[in-house]
């Protein structure tokens, strides 16, 4: 939100809200577009964890979206008479129902309902709403437009051009396709779809400048060091290091310590491991642990999130370095998804990969932002103050710490059905990924 200072010098800039936050992805990107971000909704407490502390100013409501309306989200955000002027986010896709004659008309499917309730509710002047590309082909087009009929229902003229949009062509070292569905109250003028880049940047680019997490002994039981050991960044990195005139595009500038290599707790291989990743080309995937070896030259495959405790705690592999015989780090994926590295997930490996692989890219949340900045008809305004990132407790909680932070029952553990041998079985899976677990892997094979 506005700070004193910037309210004082007129810089009133369009508001957002986020559904479905996770740690903040799309809230980055529409932040940097140009939108003060005021409010976040996201069930998983861990991730809302993270999503305060890297965005402190914004209300953070620990919920479903089933349970929230838009009084509670204009409450929290202290909205008052101001107009929101866009909602976006995505539902989780596990899932989507087609059974019966009206996909929409499905419990299982009620998420989507609450995202188009929630619009309507807040009498959003835009709304954008991210999701798979699969929902745009086959049998699941039926509830694609059985969706567009209900923002239609609503108020809203959508972008009947829906369009799939590939991160790589936004300034994205990751090949990562999104449908993005964009619609405007009727009266406004609908947005039209960013242009894509001229040139994809490479995951060489993207990480070059980043010392090796392997130098450094305190990352076997901290993701984070301080360091003088990075090198000269890539034009595509230079913003994420906070260098140049536009490091910080429309968003506000983050107090933080560049010297910190954060997010990079090492990951323990076996030597056969090793041996296996340095004999598989950039570009391809080793055959027995079905790593993807990332290609300098290229850009990287899609990062995936793995399944949260409640479906198993399962990791999705992270891929092999291009240089080094290992996997990437965290904060390595974080470069690979265009986060800044100032920007900081959950401090274990399990949360932060899942944290990066449930995110849309910044850059391009970024892209579709501006697209609705120009559609408002407002100029975008760059904040004069740098505020504070959270309190760093924030990063290091697991699902129940979050939740008796948040005063809200602990929504993973409440989904949980296992029985005792299974979920001591998930318990074992967790602690293999805290801090201090020995190792992640075992002989390259994902525990």
């Amino acid at each position: 939100m506005l700070s004193e200072n910037d309210r004082e010098q007129g810089m009133a800039r369009p508001i957002g809200v986020d559904l479905f936050a996770g740690a903040g992805g799309m809230s980055l990107g529409f932040e940097q577009a140009g939108f003060d971000v005021v409010a976040a909704v996201e069930l998983d407490p861990v991730h809302a964890a993270v999503h305060k502390y890297n965005f402190p100013r914004c209300a953070v409501l620990p919920r479903s979206v089933t349970d929230v309306s838009g009084d509670d989200i204009s409450a929290a955000a202290g909205i008052g008479n101001r107009r929101v002027d866009v909602v976006f986010g995505g539902a989780p896709c596990q899932g989507f129902s087609l059974i019966g004659q009206r996909a929409l008309d499905d419990p299982r499917n009620g998420l989507v309902k609450d995202f188009v309730r929630i619009v309507r509710e807040l009498d959003a002047a835009y709304f954008v709403f991210e999701n798979v590309k699969g929902l745009t082909v086959g049998k699941h087009r039926k509830f694609l437009f059985e969706l567009i009929e209900e923002f239609e229902a609503a108020g809203y003229e959508v972008q009947k051009d829906w369009r799939v949009l590939n991160a790589a062509d936004y300034g994205v070292p990751q090949d990562r396709q999104r449908l993005i569905l964009m619609g405007a109250k009727r009266g406004e003028e609908v947005p039209a779809y960013p242009t894509t880049i001229a040139e994809r940047p490479t995951c060489q680019a993207a990480l070059t400048d980043l010392p090796d997490a392997e130098l450094f002994e305190e990352l076997r039981s901290s993701d984070y060091v301080e360091t003088s050991d990075f090198g000269k960044p890539s034009k595509y990195a230079e913003p994420l290091r906070g260098l140049g005139n536009d490091a910080w595009a429309f968003g506000h500038p983050r107090k933080w310590d560049p010297s910190l290599l954060t997010s990079s707790a090492r990951t323990e291989h076996t030597e056969i491991s090793r041996r296996r990743f340095r004999e598989t080309d950039q570009g391809r995937v080793e055959p027995i642990s079905r790593f993807f070896k990332l290609p300098a030259d290229g850009v990287s495959n899609t990062l995936r999130a793995g399944t949260d405790s409640a479906r198993g705690a399962f990791t999705s592999p992270r891929p092999i370095h291009y240089a080094y015989a290992r996997c990437v780090t965290v904060r390595e994926m974080a470069r690979l998804h265009g986060f800044p590295d100032w920007f900081r997930f959950n401090a274990t490996k399990w949360h932060g990969a899942r944290q990066i692989g449930n995110a849309v890219p910044p850059p391009l949340a970024r892209a579709v932002a501006a697209a609705v900045i120009r559609a408002l008809g407002v100029e975008a305004t760059r904040p004069t103050e740098a505020i504070a990132l959270g309190d760093e407790r924030l990063l290091t909680m697991g699902n129940t710490e979050a939740a008796a932070h948040f005063q809200v029952e602990n929504p993973i553990g409440r989904r949980d059905k296992k029985s005792g041998a299974k979920k001591r079985k998930q318990e074992e899976i967790e602690a293999s990924y805290s801090l201090n677990g020995r190792p992640e892997f075992i002989d390259g094979v994902a525990g």
